[in-house]
């Protein structure tokens, strides 16, 4: 067992107290056992060609807040990020910790229902029954299958243990069945430290049966970039029978940032999500999406977009689970790399013996700008079902150099002609935004970063502060 792993389980036994005076008891009862996951698998070294390499990342000595001491924010003015022209339902974590200010109101289609969205910690203390329904029943399992001979799904099972045994708050978002959330959830994460940090961010989100909602995760950081920030998160997804979810994470992270994420979603029959992780700026970021389709008749769309210059790394690892007939599932990446950039997409789609009629798709298309910068792509499918209708590619190249060549003859400057094929280029994977103002506002955003101007909302203030 690595180093990294052993540190953090002594730190465990050796503050378990600590931690658990400021949880919730029906978390608290799962640490021991996420313990003994941890000391069993580790924190194993990549070995799936990721820029990132988790085990590294995670020994470093960062501290915690286990003692849950307040961070100083000034509320009134800290938290006035929002998208333009975007009504949404403001909630915010800072660090890994929930700060109730909103005050905007939630319409739902049956008010009478029982709903939650806030703290996971309050959560834990009000439905433990939910809490044991639900927490850590995807994260807690081996994901490997009786098909795959890959070991790299133990990597993220020792990550997701490290979460569960140190987290102590988070975010939840609880839909009972038959309710529609009508205006979307934004959650703005913020990582705040003047020393060097480790945040372990927990999301939980229940769409119920026949329900509807949709939820936005603004990733952000002070702007004290002379302290180290890890953000080590886990987010399990449970969709409802004929439920729809759409989830994206919009990251804008400064350099000395790492987001090591751990996605899991589990789809029952009939259900519609759209999962979308887009990167406009990053440190080093990976992020693994798991997705488990058990039911028949699911449709589900997993996008994202990178771009990425500088030093920086960016990975996403994805895997789709075809368990059952009658599926669609559509996955679209695409990366646009500049100076000595990193990335990697390595993309695993299983269709299993009598998933008959399963129709998936996986594209991931990529630029390099430079001669520094690196791209590895690396798409998959492992079939067992007959009667299926499956693809998969990948390309890694250059701008066209004819429709550049073509721009300049009509007058458009060089640099203007590489932003408007840069933009066009992204623009499929926009287009997969259900919610119309934040599909406008990401165009804008997208056009900003290729610009090399400030992509953050000039009407947030949470990286000025």
């Amino acid at each position: 067992m690595e180093n990294s792993a052993n540190q953090y389980i002594e730190l465990y036994e050796s503050q378990r107290e600590l931690i658990n005076a400021n949880s919730a008891s029906s978390l608290n009862a799962l640490r021991d056992e996420a313990c003994a996951v941890l000391r069993r698998v580790g924190l194993k070294k990549s070995k799936d060609f990721s820029a990132t390499d988790p085990e590294e990342l995670l020994s470093y000595d960062y501290s915690l807040n286990l003692a849950r001491h307040e961070v100083p924010t000034r509320k009134d003015d800290l938290f006035t990020c929002g998208v333009p022209e975007l009504s949404t339902n403001l909630h915010f974590l800072v660090n890994e910790q929930y700060i109730d200010v909103s005050s905007s109101h939630l319409h739902l289609s049956a008010p009478s229902q029982p709903f939650f969205v806030g703290s996971l910690r309050v959560f834990a203390e009000q439905y433990p029954e939910q809490i044991a329904r639900y927490y850590n029943k995807l994260a807690g399992s081996d994901p490997i299958t009786p098909e795959s001979k890959s070991n790299a799904d133990l990597r993220m099972l020792g990550e997701s243990a490290l979460n569960t045994m140190l987290a102590q708050d988070g975010f939840v978002l609880y839909v009972p069945a038959g309710v529609e959330v009508e205006k979307p959830i934004q959650l703005i994460s913020l990582l705040r430290s003047v020393d060097d940090f480790m945040a372990c961010q927990r999301l939980l989100i229940i769409i119920g049966d026949g329900s509807k909602a949709s939820l936005l995760v603004c990733e952000h950081d002070s702007d004290l970039a002379d302290v180290k920030l890890l953000d080590l998160q886990v987010t399990e997804i449970f969709v409802g029978k004929g439920a729809t979810f759409d989830m994206y994470c919009l990251e804008e992270h400064k350099e000395n940032v790492v987001r090591l994420s751990n996605v899991y979603m589990h789809q029952e029959e009939g259900s519609n999500a759209a999962v979308g992780e887009f990167v406009l700026t990053a440190g080093k970021t990976r992020n693994r999406v798991y997705v488990d389709l058990d039911g028949e008749h699911i449709d589900t769309n997993l996008f994202g977009m990178v771009i990425a210059d500088n030093k920086q790394e960016v990975d996403n690892i994805t895997f789709i689970d075809h368990k059952r007939p009658h599926c669609n599932s559509n996955e679209l990446f695409k990366y646009v790399l500049d100076g000595e950039a990193k990335a990697s997409f390595i993309g695993r789609i299983l269709v299993r013996d009598g998933a008959v009629k399963t129709d998936a798709h996986q594209t991931d298309r990529n630029l390099c700008l430079t001669d520094k910068a690196r791209m590895i792509a690396r798409p998959e499918l492992e079939i067992y079902a007959d009667d299926v209708k499956c693809s998969h590619g990948a390309t890694v190249g250059q701008l066209d150099q004819n429709a550049l060549f073509y721009m300049r003859t009509r007058g458009i400057p060089e640099d203007e002609a590489r932003m408007l094929l840069m933009f066009a280029f992204m623009g499929d994977v926009i287009d997969n935004i259900r919610i119309e103002p934040l599909r406008d506002r990401l165009k804008h955003l997208v056009e900003k970063r290729f610009r090399g101007e400030l992509t953050r909302c000039k009407n947030c203030s949470i990286s000025k502060k």
